[in-house]
């Protein structure tokens, strides 16, 4: 079965604890502090895999985990990281973010990566905050919480020529005919609801051919399934429209080229301007030459080359299989850039910012926030260390800026507390 979307959730480990602890050894009465790190979160990963063809691992589990780290313990013992997790996906795979539609990585090739959660960073023990007039810290940081992201998969096929047409114009049975592909075959219109690849040969040089489900009026909107269908023609480098010479419904085969070359244009600017041939297809159900003749002058009037052919007795096929190979040598493949999230800068507070709601200042900020999600809130002494954090980030300061008052509240993430000024 293939399936070319899907929706799933992941999250990354969470940072495993700091220790807050002292040396303790019997000939050794003031041992310092020595506690040691939290491990780090797993990260997930997604991987192109070139033997992979469907999305459809994702069709029933949609929640994915790496795995946190461990706590940090004394004697200087860091915790254990925590194992990453690998999602493999076919080549092709474009990730979005599913709530807001941007797109984070395009997975054009085997074996790319994309970190789609970044595994929370380990919390740094009691013997990390040492001055000289904090000696024995009674505090650790919390292990960095998790990054959870909701993903949209979209698999759009990698292919060299995409073969374009109504349905049952003949796509199937000219893939059939040129390469080990076996889509299903039928006398009816919507035969093929699902993209197939196969692999054309002429002389020494073989390509991707992509049969894409047949297009109607209204395919740019959507109609029909349209944009699932043209979604796939955007990877290729030339599209191949297959036009029935004589159509069942006794349509006009130029005008149905035309509808077909409209809807291109109006999903995508890019897509309509490939580099296109014209294959009129089941020319043996149109013995009479004139009208053969006749028909291949009206389409070439278009500007697009013209081959007649028949899948059913293989006429004309080598000769187009030939000039699509020397069309794609003149359109080379256009390098391939795979996007990358970045690991989050560390420890840069700049970022933060101060909005007011009916109940409280809150302080916005991935720095910030997370600087109060590592801190231990119930510790005293950590809270005082924090508060510096806040000084020295300017936070307090952009407070009073925004015209906070004593006995106000602020809320930074979880934590929320009265504002006490002390100028």
């Amino acid at each position: 079965m293939f399936l070319d979307e899907a929706v799933i959730d992941v999250r990354s480990g969470k940072g495993g604890d700091g220790a807050a602890s002292f040396r303790q050894e019997k000939h050794v009465p003031r041992g310092g502090p020595d506690g040691g790190d939290g491990g780090s979160g797993g990260d997930v990963v997604l991987v192109a895999d070139s033997n992979l063809t469907t999305l459809l691992d994702y069709r029933f589990t949609r929640k994915y985990a790496a795995d946190d780290g461990t706590p940090g313990q004394g004697d200087r013992k860091y915790g254990k990281s925590g194992k990453s997790l690998n999602l493999r996906v076919p080549i092709g795979t474009v990730i979005k973010d599913a709530r807001t539609g941007e797109q984070l990585a395009d997975l054009a090739y085997d074996k790319a990566r994309f970190t789609a959660a970044n595994g929370g960073r380990g919390g740094r023990g009691n013997l990390h905050f040492v001055s000289s007039v904090r000696q024995a810290p009674t505090f650790a940081e919390k292990g960095e919480p998790v990054d959870a992201r909701k993903l949209l998969l979209e698999l759009k096929l990698m292919a060299d020529v995409g073969l374009v047409g109504l349905p049952n114009a003949g796509k199937s049975t000219l893939i059939r005919s040129v390469s080990a592909a076996k889509p299903k075959v039928g006398n009816y219109p919507f035969t093929t609801l699902t993209p197939s690849l196969g692999i054309a040969r002429a002389g020494d040089k073989s390509f991707v051919i992509a049969d894409l489900p047949g297009l109607i009026e209204g395919a740019s909107k959507g109609k029909g399934l349209g944009h699932r269908f043209l979604k796939h023609a955007d990877r290729t480098r030339v599209i191949l429209h297959i036009v029935e010479c004589r159509p069942v419904d006794e349509s006009d085969p130029l005008e149905n080229f035309k509808l077909i070359k409209s809807e291109l244009g109006k999903f995508s600017s890019d897509l309509a301007a490939k580099p296109a041939l014209i294959a009129m297809s089941k020319i043996d159900l149109m013995p009479d030459p004139t009208q053969r003749q006749d028909l291949e002058t009206a389409l070439a009037r278009i500007g697009l080359e013209v081959f007649p052919v028949s899948a059913a007795t293989t006429a004309g096929l080598e000769k187009l299989l030939y000039r699509l190979a020397a069309l794609l040598d003149e359109h080379p493949p256009e390098p391939t850039v795979q996007i990358l999230e970045p690991k989050p800068e560390e420890d840069k507070v700049q970022d933060w910012a101060i909005e007011r709601d009916e109940a409280a200042y809150v302080v916005t900020g991935r720095s910030v926030v997370r600087m109060v999600a590592m801190s231990d809130l119930r510790n005293p002494e950590a809270l005082r260390y924090l508060h510096r954090k806040l000084v020295g980030a300017g936070v307090i300061e952009g407070l009073r800026d925004a015209g906070i008052e004593g006995g106000d509240t602020v809320r930074i993430g979880n934590l929320a507390f009265t504002f006490e000024d002390e100028g």
